[in-house]
């Protein structure tokens, strides 16, 4: 292998170990442990909210409590949090797919590349 070759193999590693650097910054800009941490946190708080509008419902009914509470307000709070949920996490897997659909073009792109570099090198080959 001559020292130009070799050059050039240095130089695309090099290119690879920074896109690898900057794939994984990215990476746990979108998808990082804090991100989940935040999502369980706003989870339990939809659920313990729901789980206490129900326990005020079931004492309203059958313990014959007076909670100052209209109601159907627990049904419409409890409907109006799991559509935020869903929304949220729609919102989520958007941000997912999208990272992922750039992933899987930059790496079409690369691969592309590689493939007219290795034509390159075949012509150069059959010329010799």
């Amino acid at each position: 292998m001559s020292e130009l070759d070799t050059k050039q193999l240095t130089e695309e590693l090099r290119q690879f170990k920074e896109e690898k650097e900057k794939i994984r910054k990215l990476v746990g800009q979108i998808g990082g442990k804090s991100l989940l941490k935040r999502e369980k946190y706003v989870t339990r708080f939809f659920v313990i909210l729901i789980v206490v509008l129900f326990g005020l419902d079931v004492c309203r009914h059958f313990m014959h409590m007076n909670i100052p509470l209209p109601p159907l307000f627990s049904l419409e709070v409890a409907v109006m949090l799991v559509s935020v949920k869903l929304i949220w996490m729609v919102h989520s897997q958007t941000k997912v797919e999208h990272f992922q659909f750039w992933i899987l073009n930059s790496i079409e792109y690369r691969l592309n590349d590689m493939s007219k570099d290795i034509k390159k090198i075949q012509d150069d080959l059959k010329q010799k």
